[in-house]
């Protein structure tokens, strides 16, 4: 199958359409009606009604006293995504997309999904809309979110388990483009992070700019607008993008994007793109982006504790951030993270997603650093009660 590269959605050099042809009128299709309804009036009334009534925008800005007083120096906020229906951001993307592909006369929405929460934004917002809707997951993601592959058969959903290759999400994420090139007349495939072939990764980041466009109104009501640094996990970077995009020229606030070290620093045990030196540009799922690869440029397998992190590629907008000194990524190991989802449990009673845990951990590193009058956001991306069972596995409870 010929591959079209195209020169569209770049990023620098990051991004583009490296797709089969048969998805290409598809993609040309999607990129038009979103350049029509992005600036539609009706639709982004829609879209904030179904934020503000359904998803419960715009979440709090917290001011986190104990986890402050825990680390002395500057001052924590976190940014509640946790608190919007369905447990995490990804539901601002669902939302989105699904009006979007109701105005295209869509009747069927597929999904691909690490954690689960992709998925259950998804079939949430399917049967919100009245649409089938099929979920792509891997086998051993399958195994580990057990609570979310339940509730996206409650709302509806088909969960489609994927066993070729690793079992994870980029084997999710290849099985859903598959299908999505055989039914593209009344599908369309919600990608639910900020990654793909043009134009997802312009498209989702959008969507997710609510979560930054908020940090800014909130932190002057807070702080009179001051703003120093801003943390965010990264897996294929949703969130992250979400939270960073609209301090993008605001060179005074120093931004992190926090990825997973998982196990340690050999090849496999872990899913650091960014924030790894070994790391390579080169192609998945469509787009040109730092990589997660071995010598012979083969993509490998990556390691996390967390479903949602685990994934070998970066949305291409993070590449071009890297490369510009923009943004600056590091890593956090699994033990890391969990000692930061008990704390922030401990001090301030909100159980905490592991991913959104790893962006916590790095106040372990940046705090001592800190003054009392400087102030700090952490992307809360999601809430932990899908990693209870895991986290308790880990700690060595029976549950």
């Amino acid at each position: 199958m010929m591959t079209v590269e195209n020169k569209k959605g770049r990023f620098g050099k990051f991004g583009g359409q490296y797709v089969p042809e048969i998805v290409m009128p598809v993609l040309n299709q999607l990129e038009e009606a979103y350049e029509k309804y992005r600036q539609d009036p009706d639709f982004l009334a829609d879209l904030r009604k179904y934020y503000v009534e359904y998803a419960g925008r715009p979440t709090l800005l917290y001011y986190a006293d104990k986890l402050t007083k825990h680390y002395g120096g500057a001052k924590i906020y976190l940014k509640r995504e946790d608190l919007l229906h369905t447990g995490a951001h990804k539901i601002n993307n669902a939302l989105g997309q699904a009006l979007l592909a109701q105005r295209m006369g869509k009747k069927q929405v597929i999904a691909e999904t690490g954690a689960g929460q992709h998925g259950v934004a998804t079939a949430t917002v399917a049967a919100l809309f009245g649409m089938k809707c099929k979920v792509f997951m891997g086998a051993v993601d399958i195994e580990r979110q057990k609570l979310n592959v339940f509730r996206m058969k409650l709302l509806g959903a088909e969960v489609v388990p994927v066993t070729t290759g690793t079992g994870t999400l980029k084997d999710a994420t290849s099985e859903a483009i598959r299908y999505w090139a055989a039914h593209i007349d009344d599908t369309h495939y919600i990608i639910g992070s900020a990654v793909g072939p043009h134009p997802y990764p312009t498209m989702v980041r959008d969507f997710q700019s609510v979560i930054g466009q908020e940090i800014r109104q909130q932190i002057q009501q807070e702080t009179g607008g001051r703003l120093d640094y801003m943390i965010a996990c990264v897996g294929g970077g949703s969130n992250a993008i979400g939270t960073f995009y609209e301090f993008k020229d605001d060179a005074q606030v120093k931004k992190f994007g926090v990825e997973a070290a998982g196990r340690g620093p050999a090849m496999g045990d872990n899913a650091q793109t960014l924030s790894n030196p070994k790391s390579r540009p080169g192609v998945l799922h469509g787009a040109y982006s730092y990589l997660a690869q071995d010598e012979d440029g083969q993509v490998i397998e990556v390691y996390s504790i967390s479903a949602g992190l685990d994934y070998p590629g970066v949305g291409p907008e993070h590449s071009m951030f890297h490369e510009q000194g923009v943004v600056g990524y590091v890593g956090i190991n699994d033990k890391e993270a969990l000692d930061a989802f008990q704390l922030l449990c401990r001090t301030e009673g909100i159980i905490p997603a592991v991913e959104s845990s790893h962006a916590l951990a790095y106040l372990e590193k940046l705090m001592p650093s800190t003054k009392p009058e400087e102030v700090v956001v952490v992307t809360l991306s999601g809430r932990g009660d899908k990693d209870v069972q895991q986290v308790a596995k880990v700690l060595g409870e029976e549950i």
